[in-house]
């Protein structure tokens, strides 16, 4: 069969089964198959599907059918033009949280200085700001042992060498260490939430998604913990819902944060709020 054909049958089987964007799926999983990049196939549609790579091919189809996400069945996803490795034991790196980094990035202004990502995962967040920012050694942190190994082995494919990754829940393992910026991109979907039983999100870990309080229990307790690891003068930014970005900038300002605001995805959604420390005494 051809390649344009099994392709074809691909998209239709996947929209049949709900995906969101069949096509794109179809053509990713067939470049995993192959080796090759999408150019490629468009380049070479009309050559013939070794039966080898047509039977792989139908059984990741038939699994993404099922509803596993493209990135656990590939092992990898693309984020900031880095391409990470995955899997279940972390969150899948999305492009609203690019937000997020665009934002450190900009407060990331000096030459030098120390970042900490607060839930670190894959390391999405960590080796975006330490590949744009090289004289910025870069910390991230996670509660799952799993996330932190896949991060290192991140770092190292990627060759990222200012940053390193710890085992830590949330500040417990950093006493005495300060930043000047902190980021992070916490659970905060609350437990009723009824997106957690559609698409991804079913597979994706249930600790990495959720919150108590209706999502706001982990930016709550950032907005608390976080000043104490702030240099004065320096940016906490976290991302959150699309309906929380109110709720957050309230808990900053009672945590006397400054120059509290909130910034939109590329959907106009409120997705990251940030604050500065005040520059004089706690």
């Amino acid at each position: 069969m051809r390649l344009d054909v099994l392709l074809a049958r691909a998209a239709g089987r996947l929209q049949a089964a709900g995906s969101t964007s069949p096509r794109l799926d179809a053509e990713v999983l067939l470049c995993h198959v192959l080796g090759v990049d999408r150019t490629w196939l468009y380049t070479w549609g009309d050559r013939e599907a070794a039966s080898w790579a047509r039977a792989r091919f139908e059984a990741l189809v038939a699994a993404r059918a099922a509803g596993r996400p493209v990135a656990y069945l590939t092992g990898e996803r693309e984020f900031w033009g880095l391409r990470l490795a995955t899997d279940p034991s972390t969150l899948i790196p999305r492009p609203d949280t690019e937000t997020l980094v665009e934002a450190a990035l900009e407060k990331a202004a000096a030459a030098t200085g120390r970042l900490l990502d607060l839930g670190t995962g894959s390391g999405a967040i960590a080796l975006a700001v330490a590949s744009e920012r090289p004289g910025w050694r870069v910390l991230g942190v996670d509660l799952r042992p799993e996330a932190v190994a896949l991060a290192r082995r991140n770092a190292a494919r990627l060759g990222i060498a200012n940053a390193e990754f710890r085992h830590s829940d949330w500040f417990a393992a950093l006493a005495g260490e300060t930043f000047e910026i902190i980021v992070s991109n916490p659970p905060y979907v609350a437990e009723d939430d009824p997106h957690l039983a559609q698409g991804d999100l079913r597979h994706e870990p249930h600790s990495a998604l959720v919150a108590a309080e209706q999502g706001m229990a982990d930016l709550r307790h950032l907005v608390g913990e976080a000043r104490d690891h702030l240099l004065p003068g320096g940016w906490l930014l976290l991302e959150h819902g699309f309906d929380q970005a109110a709720a957050v900038r309230r808990a900053l300002v009672a945590r006397g944060y400054e120059e509290v605001t909130s910034l939109r995805d590329l959907a106009g959604h409120e997705r990251v709020s940030l604050g500065r420390h005040p520059r004089g005494p706690r």
